[in-house]
């Protein structure tokens, strides 16, 4: 006997990178449940995100900084849980500030903790892939139902992110690119700005942000993407608040192929669809690129040894069918640092615009290797910014070959998104609500 379809209210107060790694969950559990997931987060973006995704049937935003009695989505929400007392609960959130959120919100909606499955904290050490959890998580069945009435899809779901472009924001994007007279162009996008360069509405710069690169090395690196790529153009992609960094790193470059843009993440999604390349230094924008198949290289700073004169990064990029591995070695002078960091990162993305989309479909469909992941999200212990050249992490066609630092000397523990797939006998990393 068919089990009914449910719809799986699958929960993650994540930013953007975040709520894109929630994909490869979403496409399980609406494969295994048989109807449209839930989705409830946090921000505007989750909404902007899964609009028109064929997983998800219904997406409920909370405020992110308004307390809940005072929040009219909040209230929606929990009518919304209330009445689903059928379906499903997965919790994705770590966070223990968050999580306490969430709690309230399921106990003043009255849902049963056996209906719900959460997502538990993991050590620093075991490093498992963010991605490959999510899965984990979805191979799992809360105690209120039976798993044998809802088995593991088949064909299997892709176990990668995976998004969906409307045809509309596609629309828009055509049109907002034939206003400007760049639909003929080659697009390489570049997205130099994160979260930490905003504060409130402020444009701040700090020493404890440990993704920003000098004007400088932005201006050296355009010079030499301009050299390797004459005929394309490249857009300097950022939010709104972010305007004032795109015209100095715009300024520092002084070439007539850098134009500046401030875009809404649906035109975001959508000029992935039809760009070159990307070079971001935020997950969430190398996230998106990633899952919409945009070949991809983004800087990443990782914690360095003060006693150690030198740092070897180790950066491992897939090409076609072959895997090289290049040694990064940042020396202690600031020039020779710049320049490494500045060549690297060239070379990183004009591999990635080589990719081939047939072959790495084909690669994206078979089983994970302990090297080849989807992208990831870097948790650095703070330090002074740009101590050490950025190590790389490069993705490719919703593949990411995981940078991994090796410090000379240094027994530093680092807490980050990354790593390999668990053996099929591994525990789920879940409990119950």
């Amino acid at each position: 006997m068919t089990a009914s379809p449910l719809h799986p209210i699958v929960i993650w107060f994540g930013r953007v990178g975040d709520m894109i790694l929630l994909s490869a969950l979403l496409d399980v559990l609406a494969a295994r449940y048989g109807g449209g997931c839930h989705v409830i987060g946090a921000g505007s973006w989750p909404g902007e995100i899964y609009a028109t995704h064929s997983a998800v049937a219904r997406v409920s935003a909370l405020h992110r900084y308004t307390a809940w009695v005072f929040d009219p989505a909040w209230w929606r929400t929990a009518r919304a849980l209330r009445a689903a007392r059928a379906d499903p609960v997965y919790v994705c959130e770590t966070d223990p500030r968050k999580l306490a959120r969430i709690r309230r919100l399921l106990a003043a909606s009255g849902t049963d903790p056996r209906r719900c499955l959460m997502l538990a904290p993991e050590p620093a050490e075991a490093c498992s892939h963010w991605v490959d959890r999510l899965v984990s998580l979805g191979r799992l069945t809360p105690p209120a139902f039976d798993a044998a009435a809802y088995p593991w899809p088949c064909p299997a779901p892709p176990g990668a992110p995976r998004l969906e472009v409307s045809a509309a924001a596609q629309a828009d994007c055509d049109a907002w690119l034939e206003d400007k007279g760049w639909r003929e162009r080659p697009l390489v996008l570049v997205q130099p700005g994160n979260r930490r360069t905003m504060r409130g509405r402020r444009l701040r710069l700090s020493a404890a942000d440990d993704k920003a690169w000098p004007l400088e090395r932005w201006g050296a690196l355009l010079h030499r993407l301009h050299a390797r790529l004459p005929q394309a153009l490249i857009v300097l992609c950022g939010a709104p608040r972010e305007s004032l960094l795109l015209e100095w790193i715009a300024a520092a470059a002084a070439l007539p192929a850098v134009v500046a843009a401030e875009l809404p993440l649906p035109r975001l999604l959508a000029l992935c669809m039809r760009a070159h390349s990307m070079i971001s230094v935020d997950s969430g924008p190398a996230h998106a690129a990633a899952a919409l198949g945009l070949p991809s290289a983004a800087p990443r700073s990782y914690p360095s040894s003060a006693s150690s004169a030198a740092n070897t990064s180790s950066m491992q990029l897939r090409t076609g069918q072959r895997l090289r591995r290049c040694s990064i070695r940042a020396r202690s002078g600031a020039a020779s640092r710049r320049e490494t960091a500045v060549c690297s990162m060239l070379r990183a993305s004009s591999a990635a615009g080589s990719a081939r989309p047939a072959r790495t479909q084909r690669a994206m469909r078979c089983a994970w290797s302990p090297a080849i992941g989807t992208a990831t999200q870097a948790r650095p212990q703070a330090r002074v910014c740009n101590s050490v050249s950025p190590p790389l992490q490069t993705t490719r066609r919703a593949l990411l070959i995981s940078s991994q630092s090796s410090l000379s000397g240094s027994s530093a523990v680092r807490s980050r998104r990354g790593g390999s797939r668990p053996s099929p006998g591994a525990a789920p990393v879940s409990t119950v609500l």
